[in-house]
């Protein structure tokens, strides 16, 4: 019985050569893949990220010249143009536009809100060929500690990658007024900034367990 790497192979006990024995152990380990990495749940997501901008002057806002009043992260939900993103980053908007992974600009406009979960539902009005949807995924199951990866535009600057672990789930969130109360949330401890706001929580797999708010 030869234990490597916590890896349990038997040998036949007429005996081995050295040779044998390292092709043994040579084609165990190929069989063993590798967990998927922050790079490979970065890869997974990317082409449904997307920049979504606020304009609070209509859609000829000049954005250079300080028109954009929020910027802020989606992330495509359906493959029709459909794009999942926090509330606050869209309210008080005359005007949305999306840009997508390849670079497509579209114009965009709100057809759902949930204001309890500080989520939006956009739909674009101009959509790239081949649109890849997110893989949603339950949070059933989830653990503290496990890993996640937040990907966004933080300060309007990305996309950007940040990874970290669960820190906590189930938690409440209530503002100093008390007016605003979200529930049920994911803690983590990813150092997320403004413009990460609506952008994809995801597991190492790129699934997407909720939205950063």
């Amino acid at each position: 019985l030869l234990l490597i790497g916590g890896l349990s192979l038997f040998v036949p006990s007429g005996g081995m050569t050295p040779d044998q024995v390292e092709a043994l152990v040579q084609k165990v380990l190929d069989k063993q893949e590798a967990p998927p990495t922050v790079a490979d749940a970065y890869e997974a997501i990317l082409p449904s990220l997307v920049h979504v901008r606020g304009l609070p002057d209509g859609p000829d806002a000049d954005v250079a010249s300080g028109g954009e009043v929020q910027s802020g992260t989606g992330v495509v939900i359906v493959d029709t143009g459909i794009i999942l993103t926090n509330l606050h980053v869209v309210n008080g908007s005359k005007a949305l536009k999306v840009v997508f992974h390849d670079g497509t600009e579209s114009d965009a406009v709100v057809t759902g809100v949930q204001p309890e979960h500080d989520l939006a539902v956009l739909q674009a009005k101009t959509i790239p060929d081949d649109l890849e949807a997110a893989t949603l995924r339950s949070t059933q199951g989830l653990r503290p500690g496990d890993p996640v990866v937040a990907v966004g535009f933080p300060f309007g600057i990305g996309p950007s990658v940040l990874a970290g672990v669960i820190s906590g789930l189930g938690r409440d969130y209530q503002n100093a007024d008390g007016k605003r109360i979200l529930s049920n949330l994911i803690q983590f401890d990813a150092a997320v900034n403004p413009g990460n706001s609506g952008g994809p929580l995801i597991t190492p797999e790129g699934e997407v367990i909720g939205i950063v708010t």
